[in-house]
């Protein structure tokens, strides 16, 4: 029997890998940790922030507001006070549409491009 390896999964992102998941700035990111009361980021000895999972979720939640539905940072906290737990739903629901949709994008090209092959030439 082969010897299969697992796939290992970080457990802490620094906040130079968040900005980059983002597409935004180390700056917003720590600016959003001072305004948003979900983000607490651990922090080792030297002060550096490491981000955790649920961390990278609130961000996310906090990104699709700010960003992507253009609410003001004010606008984002009352959302999520009165429906963070729905907020998390809709996130979830939205990443498993985009898979499905890039799925489907994929398939697509495949099917195509079979298609595209003519075996008399």
């Amino acid at each position: 029997m082969p010897y299969k390896e697992r796939v290992i999964e970080k457990s802490y992102f620094t906040i130079g890998e968040v900005a980059d998941m983002f597409g935004v700035s180390t700056s917003l990111v720590r600016f959003w940790e001072q305004e948003f009361d979900i983000l607490q980021p651990k922090k080792n000895k030297k002060g550096n922030r490491l981000f955790t999972r649920k961390d990278l979720d609130n961000l996310k939640i906090i990104y699709h507001l700010v960003k992507e539905r253009g609410y003001t940072l004010k606008g984002a906290k009352e959302k999520l006070k009165t429906q963070s737990g729905e907020m998390g739903k809709d996130m979830q629901i939205m990443e498993s549409l985009q898979r499905l949709r890039s799925f489907l994008l994929e398939l697509k090209a495949d099917v195509s491009d079979e298609g595209d092959t003519d075996p008399e030439n």
